[in-house]
Formats: structure tokens, C-alpha cells, sequence
């Protein structure tokens, strides 16, 4: 509401987009109209503006511990969860790096304790057929942004037969999105 002063009065609008709106990518535009009511003399008035933005292509990530536990020389397998939020409409990948043991592959990927090395794998299937690489079209996880978090299962497996050093045995894998 105001009372005309025989100048223009600025008034402010302000827009807001909320977080966390993982809709398609594009731009978007819409036409806001403004109308001033005022007298019989005059009546009213109007104005049009125009409201954009650009959405571009995002992903974020996360990921759960994968914890085997104890092994004691059978078969161990355990599952974490990587948790991917793109876009609605992106298409993405997931790899998972060999780890940092020194002469550890995708294929062949190793925990540490101390010197001592203990082999396992991670695959992208519950069955455990799918090795999970980070190779273009080959070991990679692909997927399409829906706009809501898609979590993505990984399965551990450290076989059996296996009677390392004791000790406690880590390693850290790295998760890369690629949109």
C-alpha cells in the first residue's frame, strides 16, 4: 500500500530460488505483471518484468564406511553405500579408484597394515560379478540424475583362504562423479 506523491516510488521484490531443487537442466523464464490500483480518475496502472535463470548440470557426493569386521581366513563380504544427487536428467558415472596401496589396481585393490597387504574387491552387483572401476564404459557405475539422492550399494569380498599378519587393516577409496 502506498499514497502517491506525484514522483515515482521505488518498491523492492525480491526473488527467491530455495536449496536443494535438483530439477532439469535449462533455462527457465517467467513473466511477473504488477498492477497499482488507484482511483476512479485513474484506475490503475500495469507493468510487466521478466524472471530468469540458468540451471546447469551439478552432482554431489557421499559415502558410507565399508566395514569388514574380523577375518579370519573365510570368505567376508559386507556392503557401504555411495549416494549420488544430480540434476534431474544428468547423465552421470560413478568410479571407485584402486585405493592406496602401493601396486593396487581396480582389479586387485589391497588393504595395509604396516608393510602387510590383505587383497579384496568391490563390485557394483549383489552377486558379486561386477567389478567397480573407475574405466570408461567397462567398470563404472552410469546413471540419470532424477533430482533426489540415488544411493548406490558397493559389495566387499575378501575371499577365503587368505591368513595375513595380524593387525588392523585399512585403506581409503576414492568415489569420482563425472556428469
Amino acid at each position: 500500500n502506498g499514497t502517491g506523491i506525484g514522483v515515482g516510488q521505488p518498491y523492492t521484490v525480491y526473488g527467491d530460488i530455495p536449496a536443494a531443487q535438483y530439477v532439469a537442466t535449462g533455462s527457465y523464464t517467467d513473466t511477473i505483471r504488477v498492477t497499482v490500483s488507484g482511483t476512479n480518475i485513474h484506475p490503475s496502472a500495469t507493468t510487466s518484468f521478466t524472471v530468469t535463470t540458468t540451471i546447469l548440470k551439478d552432482c554431489i557426493v557421499s559415502a558410507t564406511n565399508l566395514a569388514f569386521g574380523n577375518y579370519t581366513g573365510a570368505v567376508n563380504n559386507t556392503t557401504s553405500t555411495v549416494t549420488v544427487t544430480c540434476t534431474n536428467s544428468t547423465a552421470y558415472t560413478v568410479g571407485l579408484s584402486a585405493g592406496l596401496a602401493s601396486g593396487a589396481t581396480v582389479t586387485t585393490r589391497k588393504m595395509q597394515s604396516g608393510s602387510n597387504l590383505l587383497p579384496y574387491a568391490l563390485y557394483s552387483d549383489s552377486g558379486m560379478s561386477t567389478n567397480w572401476g573407475n574405466t570408461a564404459a567397462t567398470n563404472w557405475v552410469s546413471r540419470t540424475g532424477t533430482g533426489v539422492a540415488q544411493p548406490l550399494p558397493v559389495y566387499g569380498r575378501i575371499v577365503a583362504g587368505l591368513y595375513p599378519n595380524p593387525g588392523s587393516y585399512t585403506d581409503t577409496i576414492t568415489a569420482t562423479v563425472t556428469y
